[in-house]
């Protein structure tokens, strides 16, 4: 990876075919190259978690118990910011973080383009949108991506979208690997967070910040994802085909928020933003 201008990344986890990573250099991000027609056939695999409900294997297993533990720290992480109110989830997956926020009393709403993951929330009541064109004009208090932001084929339009649907005084909540981590160094190019094709856009804290800055929002708060380096290190040791992979996996995933915990370049960085653009 010595070369930042053009990364050449393997599909590790479905289709095994290589895709390019042309960097940015004024956005310090990497878009993925080509972006296939049919995106829609590179999601379409048990190996595909964040859709399923699955915990069939070990790796499954431990995603599961992690997200659980997960659903009320991200809660909590919200309610700093913003009073329980309205909150639209932007790739809800199988609704597991809006059942959480219902049953604490916000007015949620989501959107999923899977129907795989939609027809799971629906056995959990929830009755998700397929896309945006269901939201309407209704604008919501707070607004979360979750590692959603780096599938989005049009960043542009998505912002634009995030702006008109945010409330004056709403907080948008977007999570996303970080390229400049650790880990992400450590593995090159068998680094699991880049996760070609279905990563379409790969950002460090400079991506985030600029491109929404550009938009009316501002960067307010930082804050880590710590158990990532753990999951994403373990995918990297399965796909470089480790003997070890539990071992290096663990080693690996605390060295990086170790050296995190002093640079700030976590595995992945949740950025808390806020709209800069109303005139009074």
């Amino acid at each position: 990876m010595s070369n930042r201008s053009k990364i050449n990344i393997k599909d590790y986890s479905v289709s095994k075919e290589n895709f390019d990573l042309i960097y940015n250099e004024e956005l310090d991000m990497y878009s993925t190259d080509p972006i296939p027609q049919d995106i829609e056939k590179y999601y379409l695999s048990d190996n595909y978690i964040s859709h399923t409900d699955s915990q069939k294997g070990i790796v499954e297993k431990m995603y599961q118990l992690v997200k659980s533990y997960m659903l009320r720290k991200k809660l909590r992480l919200i309610s700093n910011y913003s009073a329980i109110g309205s909150l639209l989830d932007i790739g809800a997956g199988t609704g597991d973080f809006l059942k959480v926020a219902k049953n604490e009393g916000w007015e949620v709403d989501g959107i999923e383009p899977s129907a795989i993951a939609r027809n799971h929330a629906a056995t959990k009541g929830l009755i998700l949108k397929e896309d945006e064109s269901g939201v309407g004009e209704q604008k919501f208090d707070v607004i979360t991506m979750w590692h959603v932001l780096e599938h989005v084929p049009n960043l542009q339009h998505q912002i634009n979208w995030l702006a008109d649907h945010l409330d004056k005084n709403g907080t948008l909540i977007i999570a996303v690997p970080n390229f400049n981590s650790y880990d992400a160094k450590t593995y090159k190019e068998f680094w699991a967070a880049w996760d070609v094709p279905r990563h379409l856009h790969h950002f460090s804290a400079k991506s985030i910040k600029t491109l929404f800055s550009k938009n009316g929002f501002e960067v307010i708060d930082q804050k880590p994802l710590i158990f990532d380096s753990f999951y994403v290190s373990l995918l990297s040791e399965k796909y470089k085909g480790s003997q070890l992979k539990f071992i290096s996996a663990f080693l690996n995933g605390l060295r990086s928020n170790v050296k995190a915990n002093r640079s700030g370049e976590y595995s992945s960085l949740i950025y808390v933003l806020e709209r800069t653009d109303f005139v009074e």
